[in-house]
């Protein structure tokens, strides 16, 4: 059986015909070849997955397509506004927190999800709002540098 979903992808309306069981990370690079989504663990333990769901950090690996319908779901590709990079890309590619770049869009949707919630994090709540990512390469520096390059250049 399968169910077809509707939602919001980057601003723009799709719908998918899947297995209710499938995981939204597999329709956003099976189906929709957004390929920014990244397989980790697939277990909800890495954050190389995650995404805006409703404007919320979700990890896409435990997110079933039939929970999606109506929804709006952001990925790092939606970032751009007219061709141009969100402050945050800027800041990671400037700060060099991109390293392999496997776990980088899910750090900047993190990171993305943190200052729209709270714009002027403390360093402690920079570091507890991207906990849920893992980098293989050890930039976490760079990471952390990048993000709170965007909160002083947001003036807060």
């Amino acid at each position: 059986m399968e169910v077809t979903v509707s939602f919001n992808l980057n601003g723009k309306k799709v719908s998918v015909t899947a297995p209710p069981a499938k995981s939204l990370l597999r329709v956003l690079r099976e189906d929709l070849g957004i390929t920014s989504v990244k397989p980790g663990c697939e277990a909800g333990e890495c954050g190389a997955c995650s995404v805006l769901l409703d404007g919320q950090v979700v990890t896409s690996c435990l997110v079933m397509i039939s929970q999606v319908e109506g929804k709006n779901v952001l990925t790092v590709e939606g970032l751009q506004k007219d061709g141009e990079l969100d402050p945050l890309q800027k800041a990671f590619i400037e700060e060099g927190a991109t390293q392999c770049g496997y776990c980088t869009p899910g750090f900047i949707i993190a990171a993305k999800g943190l200052l729209n919630e709270n714009p002027n994090p403390t360093d402690e709540e920079i570091l507890e709002g991207v906990s849920g990512n893992i980098c293989r390469c050890g930039a976490y520096p760079r990471i952390f540098n990048a993000i709170k390059k965007v909160v002083k250049k947001n003036g807060v």
